[in-house]
């Protein structure tokens, strides 16, 4: 394809060489990759416009990315810029293509700014790269008038610039705040200090619940029994196949194979639970109430 064989080394030396294309020669480029897949002219149109592709992935580097990183983004949108170029609009394939390197670039920054995810909606991608700016400039605001701002009324200034709800620009300043830490890192700096993660809470159930849920399940499963022995066989059938089997049987399917109407399939369920719940009802109100 267009950029291989190049390194991170190489790539911005050969952009820098590259020649500048007049509108003509830039479309013909792009109508030969468009209508011919010719990737000789797909390569020199790449190249071409390769300079303002490492221009704009300098402007990221404030966010942590490695710039060989961001270049390789950035060409990445370029390229893709390339293959959706259509040259018979009028358009400069440089107007068009600025949009798809800066989202190809803000993807990869907002991937790879943290572990949780940061950015998933239009207005949280607008905060993740203007909430310092608009916060600088309200801060400006507020001193040349005077006026001392505290942080909700700082936030509800940037929620109604940037035109985002007030909670996104509270999360984002939280996620802005500060990268992520491993939760293997002591909480002091005692040898013998207790991790991060040692303070997360067990979430599985205790010995001690194990062993209650196993005896409260198998004396429910004991009183469903004698519930169940109440029962007669067309009863006890109807039960089964209603409630309990993986795929529940309807009223028409158990009265075509009984022989009898729907109506009467759903007296007999009814029938049934009545009896089940007078004889769980020995055991307590709570338990009956399965078959409220």
């Amino acid at each position: 394809m267009a950029l291989e064989g190049m390194t991170d080394e190489s790539l911005p030396r050969e952009a820098m060489r590259a020649e500048y294309l007049d509108a003509e020669t830039e479309a013909n480029l792009a109508r030969a990759w468009r209508d011919h897949r010719d990737e000789a002219a797909l390569h020199r149109l790449v190249m071409a416009y390769m300079r303002l592709a490492i221009s704009m992935a300098s402007k990221f580097r404030r966010y942590g990315a490695p710039m060989s990183d961001l270049i390789q983004e950035a060409s990445l949108g370029l390229m893709k810029a390339a293959d959706k170029f259509d040259p018979d609009r009028g358009v400069r394939f440089s107007t068009y293509a600025v949009w798809w390197i800066k989202a190809s670039i803000q993807e990869f920054v907002m991937r790879n700014w943290s572990m949780v995810r940061t950015g998933s909606t239009s207005s949280q991608k607008a905060l993740f790269f203007n909430l310092r700016r608009v916060q600088a400039q309200v801060e400006r605001e507020a001193d040349a008038g005077g006026v001392a701002l505290d942080g909700a009324q700082m936030r509800l200034r940037v929620a109604e610039l940037i035109g985002v709800p007030l909670a996104d620009v509270e999360m984002m300043e939280g996620r802005l705040a500060g990268s992520d830490f491993s939760l293997n890192t002591p909480q002091s700096s005692d040898e013998e200090g207790r991790e991060w993660v040692d303070a997360l809470e067990d979430e599985t159930a205790s010995p001690e619940a194990d062993v209650v849920d196993s005896h409260d399940g198998a004396l429910m499963r004991g009183w469903l029994g004698e519930a169940m022995d109440r029962l007669t066989d067309r009863e006890r059938y109807i039960v089964t196949e209603r409630r309990l089997i993986e795929e529940p049987r309807t009223l028409e399917s158990l009265g075509q194979e009984l022989g009898l109407s729907k109506e009467r399939v759903r007296q007999l369920e009814a029938q049934a639970f009545g009896k089940m719940r007078k004889s769980l009802e020995t055991h307590g109100e709570e338990v009956a109430s399965f078959f409220a």
